[in-house]
């Protein structure tokens, strides 16, 4: 590990830098299964480069360039160091978006982030009546006019494209209206589940179905009103079904909602998010000493607040703080310090389990990889932090032994099935990798021992982002659809080609 043939030769790109090969667009087209009310809206959001977007919220003052169909990334020629500021939180921004929506006037969120999963809770924001504002001068600045608690539309077709969070969280929110709401995405998202929370919501006594009967989308809610009461949710598929329950509990009409945690809890930080979330707009949620029983008092208001900051993303982070490890280099990220509200800032901790030194500060994280990038294997249970697995699986094979990844059986029903993606890509590149219906385990082979391959990404955001890790510090790595990104981050390449130039 750490010779200079296998850092591999820090070739340019066509254009001169690192990362960056042949300009092209990528086109999507309409599928066929499409709900008739819904093309027209999909039609607006298949352009070049940004798939099922609307309204998108800029996070920088140049656009991004258009992504060609493969992207070749090249590896870097030594240590990757600087500072990486990177977008809002796509969990805080949609839990912000709906708290604001529901509280008692305008609020104005800051540091937002502009990317498909957070358009796609405007637009279904928007579809139900509110009105949120976008600072044209000023990036990821969104004003929304809450309706005090109310869902202004009588009915809507509400569109999520492939934003588990929007699903999950404007299914609870329309049962506190009155009328018809059909909620549906795209061709992935009518498998991911969401009968679970369809199941709560209906004992709390709500008309609600799956179009399909299948516990996937398309959803229907007859709504009128949440009243309170009693209902069982299980966290072990997702922890969003219990998130988007406690974003609308506390405005049901009724003494209180009690909800009760049955099954493992799923990605608990982000449960603990939600109730300080909801505290920080002036609800209360009271939780049991075991975390399983929630009680969530009736009849009450989401205050307005003039500002709300949203930190910017962790999972995003761990990108660039990888990126640092794997080639012993240093990368500090701005704005995610020792107090962060979001759980995946703890994969900083990951990396110093494998030799790197890690620097927390009120305002920032800053990782310091080893020499030359001589990583330790790790044994690791990521069930707290899963979205930054497919992270660590792509240094994996830089360590000096295997790492294990473990208990984390529900990220087969993200965007893909992550765990088999990831074997399966990570195979395509030479490594070795066993896939256990939990986790995996992936052994070493340096720089050296990667194949060349185009590694194919599923249109998961978190495969291309990843992935492009291997390809720092091993030659021929090629990225297929880079343009799925856009979910979460429309400019990751554009700043991981700052952060290595």
């Amino acid at each position: 590990m750490g010779s200079e043939g296998e850092w591999g030769d820090g070739a340019e790109g066509e254009d001169g830098v690192p990362g960056v090969g042949p300009k092209r667009t990528a086109r999507a087209t309409t599928p066929a299964w499409l709900p008739a009310a819904l093309i027209g809206r999909f039609a607006e959001a298949s352009g070049a480069g940004l798939r099922y977007s609307v309204s998108v919220m800029s996070t920088s003052t140049a656009p991004s360039p258009a992504l060609p169909d493969e992207l070749p990334i090249e590896p870097v020629g030594g240590p990757v160091v600087g500072t990486a500021r990177v977008p809002g939180s796509k969990s805080i921004t949609n839990r912000a978006l709906a708290l604001a929506a529901l509280s008692d006037g305008p609020v104005t969120l800051t540091g937002a982030l502009a990317a498909d999963d957070t358009a796609r809770m405007m637009d279904c924001l928007r579809a139900l009546g509110f009105s949120l504002e976008e600072d044209a001068t000023t990036p990821g600045v969104v004003t929304v006019r809450g309706a005090g608690g109310q869902i202004p539309a009588a009915r809507a077709d509400l569109f999520v494209g492939n934003s588990g969070t929007t699903a999950r969280f404007i299914t609870p929110l329309v049962a506190l209206g009155h009328g018809e709401f059909v909620l549906d995405g795209v061709a992935r998202m009518r498998e991911r589940p969401i009968g679970d929370l369809l199941d709560a919501l209906r004992a709390l006594g709500v008309d609600a179905e799956s179009v399909g009967g299948n516990g996937c989308p398309p959803v229907r809610l007859r709504a009128d009103g949440l009243h309170g009461g009693e209902c069982v949710v299980r966290a072990d598929t997702s922890s969003q079904f219990l998130s988007g329950l406690l974003l609308a509990a506390p405005l049901a009409d009724g003494d209180a909602t009690v909800i009760r945690v049955v099954g493992p809890i799923l990605s608990a930080p982000y449960i603990e998010m939600t109730r300080r979330m909801v505290a920080d707009f002036g609800g209360v949620i009271d939780v049991s000493e075991d975390g399983r029983t929630y009680t969530v008092p009736g009849r009450q208001r989401y205050g307005a607040r003039a500002a709300y900051a949203i930190e910017p993303d962790a999972s995003a982070a761990s990108y660039f703080l990888a990126a640092a490890a794997v080639t012993g280099g240093r990368v500090r990220v701005p704005g995610i310090g020792r107090d962060a509200l979001q759980g995946d800032a703890a994969f900083a901790d990951v990396l110093a389990a494998m030799g790197c030194r890690v620097t927390r500060e009120v305002d920032f994280t800053e990782v310091e990889g080893p020499a030359g990038g001589r990583l330790r294997g790790v044994s690791v249970d990521m069930n707290a932090i899963s979205d930054t697995v497919m992270t660590l699986a792509a240094i994996a094979p830089f360590a000096d032994g295997p790492t294990t990844i473990t208990n984390v059986a529900h990220i087969r029903h993200k965007e893909t099935d992550r765990l088999h993606a990831v074997a399966a890509e990570l195979t395509r590149l030479g490594v070795k990798v066993e896939e256990r219906a939990d986790g995996l385990t992936v052994y070493p082979v340096g720089a050296a021992g990667i194949t060349p391959a185009t590694v194919q990404t599923y249109d998961d955001h978190r495969m291309a982002m990843s992935f492009a890790l291997v390809g720092l510090r091993a030659p021929g790595v090629v990225i297929a659809d880079p343009a799925c990104v856009a979910k979460t981050y429309p400019g990751y390449f554009t700043d991981l080609e700052r952060l290595v130039r």
